[in-house]
């Protein structure tokens, strides 16, 4: 699940250029490079989201024009020319592009296949490259599937979220039970080797056995990724409204490890391994590969509203709204909002925090000595594997998983 949040931090201006600092692509030929293209459309607005998406009704009147979908396509492709033109003469190819959302398929298949075919053309791809779009299971049909296909795109990762009605009403999530299980099909049909469903547990009245029914279904299905995440209750959102008013009760911590639990017991049966903490996949190849530049730091473009990026330690993040989006574009301006140089005390604790979400851990000499102390105490109490503890890694337990935020804060320490 990769979203825009709704917030944007603050930072220094972003030239009208937005040229970077001459030492963020320095050793660049040494980092993967991808693109995040972020479409921020959806035909409701689901209780729970706090991402930077909007319905037409929100939009209407709000940037006119500009911040339509049938012209977003180009939009977006003029950003993509400006990243080349940033860039520079960048021999990198795209290791990785992600198409999300808000719902990327409102758009017309043709659209995502031409905002993929500008990277292509200004950038070329690795061979290998993976390209991943998110999609509603009712935004897609056979037909549509096969054009993305054809188009070039060879991963999928449809939204279940869970198998249950009364689940899926809570989250206003407007598919059918049964759908996102035929989504699977339909992509497998239409070529797709790699396909990726989403859910959600702790929802305010979901049992475990509706959570098990969930994972049954999503096994079942197919898929050789699993995405799992413990609902986040935002503020500002309709679902955290509701909770305070108190139609619907809270999930509580204990529930969302047991959930935790009995997921990776049901992956681990069926054959999928994590390799993230929220995260299962079959095979290496069904890693996606799109989120581990994330998880490692490497560098990647984000283009459309919100979207934020990083290159060699410099980030940024574009303005919110689709109609200021698009004037600046429009002007030949950035459409950067704000940005940050990371000093180097800041990469370290960033790698800490989010290498150690994966399977293959962070290494221990990336700790302080106040880190290193609290990583022997986490070994004691068996929240790191002492294998690859010996070995110069920390790497989380099962229960280490489940206590994965409180370990980090010791660690960064």
């Amino acid at each position: 699940m990769v979203g825009m949040p709704s917030v944007l931090p603050d930072g220094e201006p972003v030239p009208d250029d937005g040229a970077l600092p001459r030492h963020a692509l320095e050793g660049a030929a040494d980092r993967p490079l991808g693109f995040y293209l972020h479409v921020p459309y959806c035909a409701t607005r689901c209780g729970y989201c706090d991402f930077n998406t909007y319905t037409a009704t929100e939009l209407r009147g709000s940037g006119g024009a500009l911040a339509s979908r049938d012209n977003y396509a180009a939009h977006l492709i003029e950003e993509v020319r400006q990243a080349r033109k940033v860039l520079g003469d960048d021999p990198r190819p795209v290791r990785t592009v992600f198409v999300g959302g808000g719902t990327p398929t409102l758009l017309p298949a043709a659209d995502l296949v031409t905002m993929l075919a500008s990277i292509r053309e200004e950038f070329g791809l690795a061979e290998d490259a993976e390209i991943t779009t998110e999609a509603n299971p009712e935004s897609v049909d056979p037909a549509y599937l096969e054009a993305l296909r054809e188009g070039g795109f060879n991963r999928v990762s449809f939204g279940m979220q869970s198998a249950k009605q009364h689940v899926l009403k809570i989250l206003d999530r407007t598919h059918t039970p049964g759908r996102p299980e035929a989504c699977v099909a339909e992509a497998r049909a239409a070529g797709f080797d790699h396909v990726n469903l989403d859910l959600i547990y702790g929802t305010p009245g979901e049992s475990d056995d509706d959570w098990r029914a969930t994972l049954d279904a999503a096994i079942g299905a197919g898929p050789d990724h699993v995405s799992a995440y413990a609902l986040i209750v935002e503020e500002g959102t309709q679902l955290a409204r509701r909770i305070r008013r108190g139609e619907i009760p809270m999930t509580d911590d204990d529930a969302h490890a047991d959930r935790y639990l009995i997921a990776d017991e049901a992956f681990a049966a069926a054959g999928f391994d994590w390799y993230e903490v929220s995260n299962w996949a079959t095979t290496e190849a069904g890693r996606c590969l799109h989120n581990e530049l994330y998880w490692r730091g490497a560098d990647w473009w984000g283009a459309g509203p919100g979207a934020h990026s990083h290159v060699g330690g410099v980030r940024w993040w574009n303005v919110k709204h689709p109609g200021a989006y698009a004037q600046a574009l429009s002007e030949g301006r950035s459409p950067g909002a704000g940005r940050e140089v990371l000093a180097e005390e800041d990469r370290r604790v960033e790698r800490i925090l989010l290498e150690l979400r994966l399977r293959e851990g962070c290494p221990l000499d990336l700790l302080k000595p106040d880190g290193l102390a609290a990583s022997r105490r986490a070994l004691t109490d068996g929240l790191l594997d002492p294998v690859p503890y010996e070995e110069g890694r920390a790497v989380l337990t099962l229960r280490g998983r489940l206590l994965a935020d409180a370990v980090v804060r010791d660690l960064v320490d």
